[in-house]
């Protein structure tokens, strides 16, 4: 299997570089260490703004003009799903099932989790019922919708971090998850901007751009 094809591989604008989120003008990017949020310029990924979360932002996703994230609070870095606006600022929506869940995607309408060790992606309501249960087969650590398919980064974290961009179809009854090329950094969150992937190299506090081999 081929890897991705790197088209840009930089310094982040932050270390431990953990959740990334296109929202059609900008990235937003947060910091796992400092506990710290950003907005962030794509083509200099020089920081615009900064916003002080309620915890620990793991993951995030942009919704019809709203921010969703999955944010970790206390000592047991327990999951819940936030909302975010300038207007209303952070929101909690729920709780993530037994606490658990991390990176986020959405389809226009339903708002997708995913559980690490469960390895699986969640679909839910509006009150945050599940919806459906979607099977990835290995360990999760980003997803995005791109033309109604979702894009996965799956793989395992130990002892050897081992990692593919892979590809499903949600409206199918049973998804078949495709592996489509391997992903050779640790990567941490999936977006999209319209013409390349994004994601984070954590260890490394890189941002990574690429797209997939012919």
């Amino acid at each position: 299997m081929k890897p991705i094809k790197e088209q840009q591989r930089r310094s982040a604008p932050t270390v431990t570089p953990q959740a990334l989120a296109w929202d059609g003008k900008q990235l937003w990017m947060s910091s796992r260490d400092l506990g710290t949020l950003y907005k962030v310029d794509r083509s200099a990924l020089k920081v615009s703004d900064e916003i002080d979360p309620p915890g620990i932002v793991w993951a995030g996703v942009a919704t019809n003009g709203s921010m969703h994230f999955t944010i970790g609070k206390g000592l047991n870095d327990d999951r819940f799903v936030y909302r975010y606006n300038a207007k209303n600022g952070f929101t909690k929506l729920f709780t993530c099932p037994d606490f658990a869940g991390s990176y986020l995607s959405y389809d226009g309408a339903n708002l997708y989790l995913s559980q690490w060790y469960e390895k699986r992606i969640l679909k839910f309501d509006e009150k945050g019922e599940i919806l459906r249960k979607i099977d990835i087969g290995a360990e999760i650590c980003g997803h995005t919708f791109v033309d109604g398919l979702i894009y996965v980064l799956r793989g395992q974290e130990k002892p050897n971090e081992d990692w593919r961009i892979a590809r499903l179809d949600p409206r199918e009854e049973t998804p078949k998850v495709e592996d489509l090329a391997t992903v050779p950094f640790a990567a941490r969150s999936l977006t999209f901007d319209g013409k390349n992937f994004w994601s984070n190299h954590r260890a490394a506090n890189e941002t990574i751009s690429f797209s997939l081999p012919n």
